[in-house]
């Protein structure tokens, strides 16, 4: 019988006897079914069991969508394997369905042969009417390709619960735990680390809410444990992955954001002020910070985006590490706000975690289409700097890396991640500190012998501005959103005067290609028949399809770019060694037209505006077409 791997080729059995290298697995169920907090917990156990893995939240925009809809369903998808895991995996071999409308929404992605565990208990006339089913799916011939685990699981929820006296309402709200427990018995999980992490989260709020979501727990793994259903459903255990050694622990790219820029404060040497207003998916970022107070980290919740991000200019004024974070939409609204960072040359980062638009777009949904934003999306010629992040475990170096540019260089750095980066959940080996190179900042101290202090006075090799703080005896000085003299900061509206700070401000932004690491190849050789380049959260899938094309014998490199702007020193030259360039992304292409702008390269798109991330699939497909095309 072959072995059923993640994206391996179709199997007849829904589950592989032995131990699998990955399975892919996916629950989906309506809104309010905590589909949410069971994957996180399944992830949890799946870490503690020593899996490398990746997961993708997936979940509706509205806080509560109609009940039993198809556009309520939330699912949670997770990768785990004894082998190095990189993307979340492009086809479920196991779906939990936990009412029709999750059956619909995700039949079409579990591969041939998956298996499905469906609740019939949430499969009555009604919510099949609501999921536009004709038929019961479960009892027609429609589910004839998969295999199917059917199990009344409302039903034996409420059993379960029903000692502590909820009524049925209430106690239908702990089927997802059911379902949970059913899961950790199926790949031999320890149920005592989950146990102890919900008496954690719920119990201060209620006794007898823990108490049922543990009945229900236990109920659905005892249910494994002792009822015969045979194949398909069987115990399935997936052996440890080997890692590096080290402290490890599950970080969503929020957390490692938040982190990250706590670590690059303190390698600064300056308080962190995060000045946020709310908005998907970027929120998490302001509530994983306000818990960090230890570390001088200051937060606040402004009233609206432009409140925002003007407190944290505010704050670096006065000497501290100015941070604001957002989405496309609110990016767009501190637009003028950012051009006033730009003008005074004040040190920010700017974190702006992407997703589906324009306007408010798709507010859950994962896209890469604010690269022009970030690059070009101010008036004037406003240049600043631009990185982005490939991974949740990336977001702490990258966040690092953008503390470091902007107070090294008094600029603005935009950090750009995305919605999947943000939301998604890997393994991270917690880094030691002392192995990354402090750059403490030096506030200029020094009161000229004659006259006033000149805040625009610069380094001659980084061109970077003076940085005084605000009440330095004798350095009392002006900066702003006005143009400034270049030999005195004071007020200039001479032409002249003009040409030459705008032209100061690109030196210096363009100059920073001196000082970031030169582009390397992240998979492959520095020429051949093709190189597929990427940014952000493609990494994983591109790095998995250039690996199978490669191992196929196809002559193909990855390189990933996490400088956007400016773009490293030598990636020009690196391009020109390679016959063909592909360029996946999701959005219409637009590094694709900055790489052609840049280097007068034929970079060739490969686009996807779907709300969804890549399938290593279709790159691979995608890669074998380029190379079967000749020059």
């Amino acid at each position: 019988m072959t072995t059923a791997v993640a994206n391996s080729p179709v199997t007849d059995r829904a589950l592989p006897p032995g131990a699998p290298d990955a399975v892919v697995m996916r629950f989906a169920g309506d809104s309010g079914d905590g589909i949410q907090l069971t994957g996180s917990q399944f992830t949890l156990s799946t870490a503690l069991a020593g899996n490398d893995l990746a997961t993708f939240p997936d979940f509706p925009a509205e806080i509560r969508a109609p009940q039993g809809t198809t556009f309520g369903v939330s699912a949670f998808q997770i990768n785990f394997g004894s082998t190095s895991i990189e993307t979340a995996g492009d086809i479920p071999d196991v779906l939990m369905a936990m009412n029709p409308a999750a059956l619909k929404v995700n039949l079409a992605a579990l591969r041939p042969g998956g298996l499905i565990i469906a609740d019939t208990g949430a499969f009555d006339e009604r919510n099949l009417e609501k999921a536009e089913y004709a038929s019961n799916p479960l009892e027609d011939s429609s589910l004839a390709p998969y295999q199917v685990v059917a199990l009344d699981i409302s039903r034996l929820t409420l059993d379960a619960v029903k000692p502590l006296g909820l009524s049925n309402r209430d106690g239908l709200r702990c089927k997802a735990m059911w379902a949970l427990g059913l899961a950790l018995w199926m790949f031999d999980r320890d149920r005592q680390p989950l146990i102890d992490a919900l008496q954690a989260k719920f119990g201060s709020k209620s006794d007898k809410l823990v108490a049922a979501n543990v009945a229900a727990l236990n109920a659905g793994h005892v249910y494994g444990e002792t009822a015969e259903i045979g194949t398909p459903l069987k115990q399935v255990r997936v052996a440890p992955a080997e890692m590096a050694p080290g402290l490890y622990r599950t970080v969503t790219g929020g957390e490692t954001i938040a982190l990250g820029l706590v670590a690059g404060s303190q390698l600064a040497g300056l308080p962190l002020f995060l000045g946020s207003y709310p908005i998907t998916p970027a929120s998490q970022i302001l509530h994983y910070l306000a818990r960090l107070k230890e570390y001088d980290v200051t937060t606040f919740q402004a009233e609206d985006e432009i409140a925002a991000i003007c407190s944290a200019i505010g704050a670096s004024y006065a000497g501290q590490l100015g941070v604001t974070t957002s989405s496309g939409p609110g990016v767009a609204l501190k637009g003028e706000a950012l051009g006033l960072a730009i003008m005074s040359e004040l040190p920010l980062v700017v974190v702006n975690s992407q997703r589906g638009g324009p306007s408010t777009g798709l507010p859950t949904k994962t896209e890469q289409s604010d690269l022009y934003q970030a690059i070009y999306g101010r008036n004037g010629d406003a240049p600043l700097v631009v990185i982005a992040s490939r991974s949740p475990s990336d977001c702490f170096d990258a966040a690092i890396e953008a503390v470091r540019l902007a107070v090294e260089f008094m600029t603005p750095v935009i950090l750009l991640t995305d919605g999947y980066i943000t939301n998604a959940a890997e393994p991270w080996c917690i880094p030691d500190l002392t192995t990354h190179q402090a750059f403490p900042v030096e506030f200029s101290t020094e009161v000229p012998t004659e006259g006033r202090i000149n805040p625009y006075q610069r380094d001659p090799q980084t061109l970077k501005r003076l940085w005084i703080k605000p009440g330095t005896p004798g350095l009392t000085h002006r900066i702003g959103g006005i143009e400034k003299g270049f030999g005195t900061g004071e007020i200039s509206y001479d032409a002249a005067n003009h040409q030459k700070m705008t032209d100061t401000r690109k030196a210096k932004i363009d100059g920073i290609a001196n000082f970031i690491p030169e582009q390397e190849v992240s998979l492959g050789e520095s020429r051949g028949k093709l190189a597929v380049v990427g940014w952000g959260s493609t990494y994983g899938a591109i790095q998995q399809a250039v690996r199978r094309v490669r191992a196929r014998g196809g002559d193909v490199s990855h390189i990933h770019v996490r400088h956007l702007w400016p773009l490293p020193r030598n990636l020009g030259a690196l391009l020109k060694n390679y016959d063909r360039i592909l360029v996946p992304e999701l959005n219409t292409g637009q590094l694709k037209t900055v790489l052609r702008d840049q280097f007068l390269v034929d970079a060739q798109p490969l686009n996807k505006v779907s709300g969804q991330p890549f399938k290593i699939a279709e790159i691979e497909v995608a890669i074998e077409q380029v190379l079967a095309t000749r020059s």
